[in-house]
């Protein structure tokens, strides 16, 4: 049914776990500075679980004045000091700022919950304990994180109508969009969050089985998955956020190889209270790592910014400026837009004419890239995962290219894929890639998205839709773009039958293409 690729698995879980330990080290570097104004506590979450914690307090606080609260669960892995320099800075400018290690990890007791119900009634525990501890305002309180953080964040103040306003940073608003998009288990990314909790944390016997149904390719608990991941996903919450009318912040990066940045777009679009979406180059929590550690930060400096209006009623002007906040992946300095819909303000479509056979269960040399690694060599180097697109052998990638633009081509959003496939057995999977092409033919890396079917008819075609993850990437002028389909990629377990074939087509009555978003010249 799957490829679970076990020793890729081993492998990632093995570094990415190292990665993070060295990470949650280095992370106590800033806090020295900090140590002074710092309180380590111990706070009774849901059902009496200890979660440790941390208390910084504005200097001089004497208890004669209420001041607004911060409360910052922690990333998925990463133990309590994660946010000292942060949160020394935010009690710097007036707040209250409780950091807690999350049910599960590291010294907090407890099983892992995955943001589930107990996870978001350990958050209100923690803003009880803070009012009848610390001189904290009841009537203006936030939340904030990165990563699993944020999407407790989220969840928290979906459920706590005291939460006013939330900076989730780098999270999923979609838990199942996000690793398991197009019905394609992402299975480096889940290497990622299994290795990291097994290492720090302690994972229950239900999170376990998840994991294992993930990567065993588990269709009779398919169902089962997606109704798990749903119920920690805030977007199943979106109404209750919009009832509360909390102030919502979202920051992501264009190349989030564990949250892809649609989910939180897609998300963003159904806010109706104060929100704002800022998307940068990067992976998964590059864009805040530097504010960790105390280093100037964009993300972090804009959180701070939007709690200091939502929370203190500072007039900085965050309300008046265009929502929308978004720098590309290529060139050039941030764009503001007023709502996601005018990010792309202009498509065209590239027709994927013909008809095309491609053999499954070989890599054709088309790839997302490796977790983590080849998002931020194009944050640092704009060095995105490249591929000769003359030389990908046909038999296994079906390749369509656009002429050569006279223009610069400012991608801006999410490209979409429409196509007729006729399959040879009744599972499948294929991965689409879209590639800027040099005159050398050397294509780099726009964007990608997988697609997995079950059930269908042997020789029967059906139509494929398909939203690559979305960008933010300038086409030079001369330049082409190219559409690759293959079927296997390190990033995704695919579905592929031994010998099984897949057949492109683009019926008269039902042309297939892909549509391209760009941003209005």
């Amino acid at each position: 049914m799957g490829h679970p690729r076990k020793a890729l698995r081993t492998t990632t879980v093995g570094a990415v776990s190292a990665t993070l330990i060295a990470g949650s080290a280095l992370g106590l570097a800033p806090t020295a500075q900090a140590a002074d104004a710092v309180r380590f506590v111990d706070i009774a979450g849901d059902g009496g679980t200890v979660l440790k914690a941390n208390v910084v307090t504005p200097a001089g606080s004497d208890g004669t004045r209420r001041y607004p609260l911060l409360v910052l669960p922690t990333s998925w892995g990463l133990p309590q000091v994660e946010y000292l320099a942060q949160a020394q800075k935010l009690a710097n400018s007036g707040y209250i700022v409780v950091s807690y290690n999350v049910r599960g990890f590291w010294q907090s007791g407890g099983e892992i919950d995955v943001a589930g119900p107990a996870d978001t009634a350990d958050a209100s525990k923690v803003i009880d304990w803070t009012l009848a501890n610390t001189p904290a305002d009841a009537q203006h309180i936030g939340m904030a994180g990165v990563s699993y953080g944020a999407g407790i964040s989220l969840l928290a103040a979906a459920k706590d109508k005291r939460v006013k306003a939330v900076a989730a940073l780098s999270g999923w608003a979609d838990l199942i969009d996000s690793i398991y998009s197009g019905r394609t288990q992402h299975v480096q990314a889940g290497a990622v969050l299994d290795g990291a909790s097994l290492v720090t944390g302690r994972q229950s016997a239900e999170v376990r089985q998840i994991f294992d149904n993930f990567y065993a390719s588990n269709l009779s608990k398919e169902q089962e998955m997606i109704d798990w991941g749903k119920k920690r996903s805030a977007a199943t919450y979106v109404d209750q956020l919009n009832q509360n009318g909390t102030a919502v912040m979202m920051a992501n990066a264009w190349g989030d190889t564990v949250f892809a940045p649609n989910q939180y777009a897609d998300f963003y679009e159904k806010l109706t209270g104060p929100k704002r979406l800022e998307l940068r180059p990067g992976d998964h929590a590059t864009a805040e790592l530097t504010g960790l550690f105390g280093l100037p930060n964009d993300v972090w400096t804009d959180t701070g910014r939007w709690f200091d209006h939502y929370l203190k009623g500072v007039d900085n002007g965050i309300d008046r400026e265009e929502p929308v906040r978004l720098k590309p992946r290529s060139t050039g300095g941030y764009e503001d837009y007023p709502d996601w819909k005018s990010v792309s303000a202009d498509r065209k479509k590239i027709a994927l004419s013909g008809t095309t056979t491609i053999h499954t269960n070989v890599d054709s040399g088309a790839d997302g890239g490796i977790v983590f690694l080849s998002s931020i060599l194009d944050q640092i180097a704009q060095a995105p995962p490249v591929a000769s697109i003359p030389l990908l052998p046909r038999r296994w990638a079906a390749v369509w290219q656009s002429e050569k633009y006279p223009t610069a081509q400012r991608v801006r959003g999410t490209a979409k894929l429409h196509t007729t496939v006729t399959p040879t057995k009744e599972s499948g999977t294929l991965v689409a890639y879209l590639y800027d092409v040099g005159p050398l033919g050397l294509g780099k890396l726009v964007s990608n998205a997988p697609y997995t079917f079950h059930g269908q008819t042997p020789g029967k075609p059906f139509g494929v839709d398909l939203d690559l993850f979305s960008t933010a990437y300038d086409v030079p002028a001369g330049h082409r773009l190219a559409l690759v389909v293959d079927t296997v990629d390190p990033l995704y377990i695919e579905h592929n039958p031994s010998g099984a074939q897949l057949t492109f087509s683009s019926p008269s009555n039902d042309p297939s293409y892909v549509s391209i978003p760009l941003r209005e010249q």
